[in-house]
């Protein structure tokens, strides 16, 4: 089943209220791209106005607890976000993983109390430069794909929810981008992982790249067999410079 690219970006620790005329920008822009599914995750303090301030692209959390309410100071929880409006959430960032200590385990718990909550979640990947360098990169990510997507027959009804972001570590906010042939090899080792733990409904789960996607490499990474989309970081930030990257998304009819 053929589904829209999904062109997502991740402001990460970045925004103010002033950059919510960016978001308007994108949202009004949206409208040109139908083919073309786009979102936002700004930071938590944001979410909510820049859930009122747009009416056409999703809007999601960067991260959320696995519990829906409690003793969490300075957590948030997934039911939370589905309360203030959010469509998604981000779970298992590389620098959620590098920064707080989150595991596969734990990525897997947040994504199921985020299903449960009614929210699509977009699960990352990826390898460090090490770990490329030793040939282990395809091992490593099929491990954290095993180990972080949730396997339970809900967690399969629920596939056209999930999406997987393969985010080499060493490629994140460094400018450098994988070889496009990279990028499929990987991407197919994602989804033979997907087949193993969805059977059929592996066809619903995108498969998103991120790591320095721009304007100028988007067209070239987004072509590439598997492709489902992309999580961008800093490229996301201003309209000028996310638009190219959903442009290149786009496959308008002759």
């Amino acid at each position: 089943m053929s589904q829209r690219p999904y062109i997502v970006g991740n402001w990460k620790m970045n925004g103010s209220r002033v950059m919510l005329a960016e978001a308007r920008a994108i949202d009004r822009a949206a409208q040109r791209y139908p083919d073309v599914e786009i979102a936002l995750a700004p930071p938590f303090p944001f979410l909510g106005a820049l859930r009122e301030a747009v009416s056409a692209i999703g809007v999601g959390g960067q991260d959320c607890h696995t519990a829906a309410k409690g003793a969490h100071t300075g957590d948030v929880s997934a039911t939370m976000l589905a309360d203030i409006g959010a469509d998604f959430v981000i779970l298992g960032h590389s620098e959620r993983r590098r920064d707080h200590g989150e595991d596969d385990a734990l990525v897997r718990a947040k994504a199921e109390a985020a299903l449960a909550a009614g929210l699509s979640v977009i699960i990352c990947v990826g390898e460090t430069l090490e770990e490329r360098d030793s040939g282990k990169a395809e091992a490593v990510v099929s491990r954290q794909v095993e180990g972080s997507v949730p396997a339970s027959e809900s967690a399969a009804v629920a596939a056209g929810r999930l999406a997987l972001a393969y985010e080499p570590v060493w490629a994140i906010g460094t400018g450098r981008v994988a070889a496009v042939e990279d990028v499929i090899a990987m991407h197919a080792a994602v989804q033979t992982r997907l087949a193993a733990i969805f059977g059929e409904d592996a066809d619903k789960v995108r498969i998103l790249y991120g790591g320095s996607v721009n304007g100028e490499n988007a067209a070239g990474l987004l072509a590439a067999a598997g492709v489902g989309g992309a999580l961008v970081g800093g490229a996301s930030l201003t309209a000028d410079a996310f638009l190219p990257i959903v442009a290149a998304a786009s496959k308008p009819e002759d």
